[in-house]
């Protein structure tokens, strides 16, 4: 019997509401499934036939913890999906090497630590005269953590926020606020082993209050994805794919779209390291990932 290791994290695991359903589909494919936690000790990973990352969200707290983690498992186990797909997408300024490749993303302005803050959210606004307000996010979070909204007239506070961010040592990065998230929310699309699985749709999570929903299962529902956010999403995955030089599909990826302006599918994230997939919208989408795991690991 093949022994796959489902990585997590203790404190991640009660919200990993896919973990249920894959261990079960597990045990139906006859796969002997293991949660394990990413930062126990005691865990022998080369005893495993594979690894996949599930939900070890706590690594924005300690990513260089955990991407060195990563780099000690793959030379030990097969890892899913592996170390350079992990340090390439943890950083979201993975949406820059997308757009290189034609892929259409969200509009994005990268800003290093040592920039002048100000200055570059007042291009930004200019450079997009449509954009009623700005996203100010670090280029590396995770549940909408640290990520702000503002209307253009508030750019000198847009501009305090990013100093605030660069103080941490963070790049940041600089989105218009896209309104057709607030009518239609993102839709969530998911793929395992480059084969589309299943959708959702997501409401919106930035308030223009300045709340930020958790993003809990009530606020999804399960939809199918029209033919042009399939197109871009599956451009995305063509792109991170030569980008990164694999010689074989992703095991599991999700990609979450949005509408611009013109109504046109965009990338607004890429998940290709430790992605919630919304198992339980799909029927079969649990199975569908316990298949794709086999074949990898019988492979």
């Amino acid at each position: 019997m093949k022994t796959l290791a489902l990585v997590t994290s203790a404190g991640s695991l009660p919200i990993d509401f896919d973990m249920p359903l894959l261990l079960e589909a597990c045990q139906a494919l006859g796969l002997e499934a293991q949660v394990c936690d990413w930062e126990d000790p005691a865990v022998a990973w080369d005893r495993f036939d594979a690894a996949v990352l599930r939900s070890p969200w706590n690594y924005v707290d300690v990513l260089p913890a955990f991407m060195g983690w990563c780099d000690r498992v793959a030379p030990v186990t097969r890892l899913f999906n592996p170390p350079r797909v992990a340090r390439w997408s943890l950083d979201k300024r993975y949406l820059g090497d997308l757009a290189r490749h034609g892929v259409p993303v969200v509009p994005t302005r990268f800003v290093a630590p040592d920039e002048q803050a100000q200055r570059v959210c007042d291009e930004f606004l200019a450079l997009h005269p449509r954009a009623g307000e700005i996203v100010v996010k670090p280029v590396v979070g995770a549940y909408s953590r640290d990520v702000r909204r503002f209307p253009r007239r508030a750019a000198a506070q847009a501009g305090d926020y990013v100093r605030t961010l660069q103080q941490r040592s963070h790049h940041v990065m600089l989105q218009p606020y896209l309104p057709a998230i607030d009518q239609a929310g993102e839709t969530n699309l998911a793929y395992f082993d480059g084969e589309y699985s299943h959708a959702i749709r997501k409401s919106a999570m930035l308030m223009a209050d300045g709340t930020v929903h958790v993003p809990t299962q009530d606020l999804r529902q399960a939809r199918d994805a029209d033919a042009d956010e399939r197109a871009v999403a599956g451009a995305a995955l063509r792109a991170a794919a030569a980008h990164l030089q694999l010689d074989e599909p992703l095991l599991y990826a999700r990609v979450d779209l949005i509408r611009d302006d013109d109504g046109q599918p965009v990338v607004l994230e890429l998940e290709i390291c430790e992605p919630s997939l919304n198992l339980p919208f799909a029927q079969g989408s649990a199975m569908r990932f316990a298949q794709a795991m086999a074949r990898r690991i019988a492979g």
